[in-house]
């Protein structure tokens, strides 16, 4: 680590398919760079499908039983940022969007089912493990 022992990079591994988990990992992710620590996005397994073109994350279960869109209304309504802009914010502050091949292959997807507004990349482990910094942290969501 850095002499001031904090992390120099972020990388957010993205498993779990929850609305909830997904949406303060990107909350995590834009927050990072927005004080200058790069980072990155790895999504893989069933978090794959919070990037499917169309309803893709509104589909996604939230942890109180509801879909994802329903509790990103309430969310919204309480002023914190919806999953969208949220993508948004990551996406303009240079968050790496990286999409792992496997996790779409077990999935059943491939990259034409995936959302064309962001700069995904499909790669794999080797990627995400190359891309991670020596003096960064790697989170498993």
């Amino acid at each position: 680590m850095s002499t001031d022992q904090t992390p120099q990079k972020l990388s957010l591994v993205l498993f779990s398919g929850s609305y909830d988990k997904l949406h303060y990992a990107l909350a995590m992710a834009s927050s990072a760079v927005a004080i200058n620590r790069p980072a990155t996005l790895f999504f893989t397994m069933s978090a794959t499908r919070a990037l499917i073109a169309g309803d893709g994350w509104h589909n996604l279960p939230a942890d109180d039983g509801r879909r994802g869109a329903d509790r990103d209304a309430d969310y919204r309504a309480r002023g914190i940022g919806g999953f969208d802009e949220l993508l948004q914010a990551c996406m303009a502050l240079n968050v790496r969007f990286i999409v792992c091949e496997m996790g779409l292959r077990a999935e059943g997807l491939t990259a034409s089912d995936l959302r064309d507004d962001l700069p995904l990349e499909i790669a794999g482990l080797v990627t995400l493990l190359n891309d991670a910094s020596r003096d960064g942290s790697v989170i498993f969501i």
